[in-house]
């Protein structure tokens, strides 16, 4: 997209200290918004705010009055917010089930997206309206064996954002979500190998943030896009379940 595609707006992003995150805060801040960089880690979430000319906060996902915070920044600092990106994600790691990181991993991939939206409706509501869009994975829509709870995880914000969208279309808020293929962070350094014995490709990050902006603006609300190596991004389009039978 061209450099004054977002002149006035105020995004949110979480999760936005380096891999995808930090991409749509540099494409969005590019464009001419202003820029809520949310994080765990301060040093590269401050380093990403200082480049994109934004503000840090320091943001536990996991925790809804760091997500509330994280609004109320956007409001007090640039009068607003029209975009909020709730990217915040981490993947299980380690051999077999614990708890701890079962947890982990399920407060920051669910709970995040869903305080997030919570967190953000009351400043979108003032503006009128906005968007929201929760990035998911590929592995929300397909089995993932080497990772099952993470994929759960975002299987459920899949149909979170689905089921909640047409609660808030009639208020001018969108919300969609995004499942990309594995894409070239740091996220995916513990499984490279098993990615390439299954014969997936991975997405470069330019690319995520290329349909990021495509779904950012569509007008639709509820949809879930689709993003793998060699294909343009699109909603998919779910089957119908089956009816009652007898």
């Amino acid at each position: 997209m061209g450099s004054n595609e977002y002149p006035g707006k105020v995004a949110l992003v979480t999760g936005a200290a380096n891999g995808i995150g930090a991409a749509i805060a540099r494409r969005l801040a590019d464009g001419g918004a202003r820029i809520v960089v949310a994080d765990v880690v301060a040093e590269r979430g401050e380093a990403v705010a200082e480049e994109v000319d934004g503000v840090f906060i320091q943001c536990d996902v996991r925790v809804p009055a760091d997500s509330r915070a994280a609004a109320e920044t956007a409001v007090a600092r640039f009068g607003g917010l029209d975009i909020a990106v709730l990217n915040a994600g981490v993947v299980t790691g380690g051999d077999g089930f614990d708890a701890e990181r079962y947890r982990r991993v399920v407060a920051t991939n669910l709970d995040g997206v869903v305080y997030g939206i919570e967190a953000v409706l009351p400043a979108l509501r003032a503006r009128g309206g906005g968007s929201v869009v929760a990035m998911a994975s590929l592995a929300g829509l397909v089995p993932v064996p080497f990772d099952p709870v993470y994929g759960a995880t975002k299987a459920a914000v899949v149909n979170y954002v689905r089921s909640y969208a047409p609660l808030v279309a009639h208020e001018g808020i969108r919300i969609n979500v995004m499942c990309p293929g594995f894409a070239e962070t740091p996220i995916i350094d513990g499984f490279r190998g098993v990615i390439h014995e299954l014969g997936m490709s991975i997405l470069e990050v330019s690319d995520v943030v290329d349909a990021f902006e495509t779904v950012l603006a569509s007008p639709g609300s509820g949809e879930c896009w689709h993003l793998e190596v060699g294909a343009p991004t699109r909603p998919m389009v779910f089957a119908t379940p089956p009816g009652p039978q007898g």
